[in-house]
């Protein structure tokens, strides 16, 4: 076991249950106390979710590939944690509304306390949401953190989670003090993503310019309503998450390759992220199939994906008047929040 992997009792567990996948995060306390240091990372397809719809409940297969999953989990978080036995203040699993709903719940809480020790914690819509604002803006780097707080002791962040088919805006505040201390302010929820916008307007290949114009006053309709929901203009950073906003910053750093760490956190001024979504947008698809960094299920969706970012990032830097003049990428979400809120719970 290398030093950094040497247990020292500040190593935390999150494990994420969803309708598809569960997934593990071992972490500990960031040097400078204000993040995680990612020890171990994981995710398996166990459908857990799967004919619950129709049942009423898990199946037994559904329930046997969870818990084998969680059999090798726990393997690895007594190992990294330095210790036999698992308490809740160092595991946390969390799991979706599901969880609550099925038929035969406590079968699964106990096959998950066998294996943890710990019961499945069955989040709300509005805990979830913290989380996984705590996740994601936990990506700011302490230094603009630092510099964005102007003295005080907390940061407004708005998290733009841009999907295919919705985006997510999520208003909150960043302790700079309190380790996974964030509150989620007001969130709201547009139809409006990658691939809707595309189907909508993006016909040609390239995009021609009547169709980027039409897609354009449509985005700007959607940020007027999102406007009306949340105080943009006290946003002091502007977190993006998901493929499009990661590919775009690929794109603006020039990568070679897709590679999670260099993305993960990354500080990005508007005019290089302008000059990569413009190129992005404006290429054909046998061009950003060609680039080193572009996964294939992006490749058709990714102009319309690059003019959403850019046109929020354009109206966030208009209404804070120059304030917002850079955008940070995150690969983190509602994982590494449950792990933040174990540490925050310990500080």
């Amino acid at each position: 076991m290398t030093d950094e992997h040497r247990p020292t009792g500040e190593e935390v567990a999150a494990i994420d249950c969803g309708t598809n996948s569960i997934r593990l995060l071992i972490a500990r306390p960031a040097p400078d106390g204000t993040g995680l240091v990612q020890l171990h990372r994981e995710m398996r397809v166990v459908r857990l979710g799967e004919g619950v719809d129709a049942a009423g409940e898990f199946s037994e297969a559904a329930l046997q590939r969870t818990f084998d999953a969680l059999d090798d989990y726990a393997v690895v978080i007594r190992r990294l944690l330095g210790t036999d036995t698992l308490s809740p203040e160092r595991v946390r699993f969390v799991a979706t509304s599901a969880s609550r709903d099925v038929s035969n719940r406590d079968a699964f809480a106990a096959g998950v306390r066998a294996r943890l020790g710990v019961d499945p914690d069955v989040v709300d819509g509005l805990e979830e949401a913290g989380l996984s604002f705590a996740g994601a803006a936990g990506a700011l780097p302490v230094e603009l953190r630092q510099r964005l707080g102007r003295g005080h002791d907390t940061v407004r962040v708005l998290v733009v989670d841009l999907g295919g088919g919705s985006t997510e805006f999520v208003l909150g505040t960043l302790s700079l003090t309190e380790l996974g201390r964030s509150d989620v302010l007001a969130a709201v929820s547009k139809d409006m993503g990658c691939v809707r916008f595309t189907e909508r307007h993006l016909h040609s290949d390239p995009p021609s310019v009547a169709e980027i114009d039409a897609a354009q006053h449509d985005i700007d309709t959607v940020l007027d309503e999102v406007a009306a929901h949340l105080d943009l203009s006290s946003v002091d950073a502007v977190v993006g998450v998901a493929g499009t906003v990661t590919t775009v910053t690929a794109a603006a750093l020039g990568l070679n390759t897709y590679d999670p760490d260099a993305l993960h956190g990354a500080v990005v001024d508007l005019p290089t992220i302008d000059a990569a979504a413009g190129t992005l947008l404006t290429s054909t698809r046998d061009q950003r199939a060609a680039l080193p960094f572009m996964h294939p299920g992006r490749v058709d969706v990714i102009g319309a994906g690059s003019l959403i970012w850019t046109r929020i990032l354009h109206r966030m830097q208009q209404v804070t008047e120059g304030r917002i003049g850079v955008a940070v990428a995150s690969e983190h979400d509602i994982l590494d929040g449950t792990a933040l809120s174990l540490l925050g719970e310990r500080s």
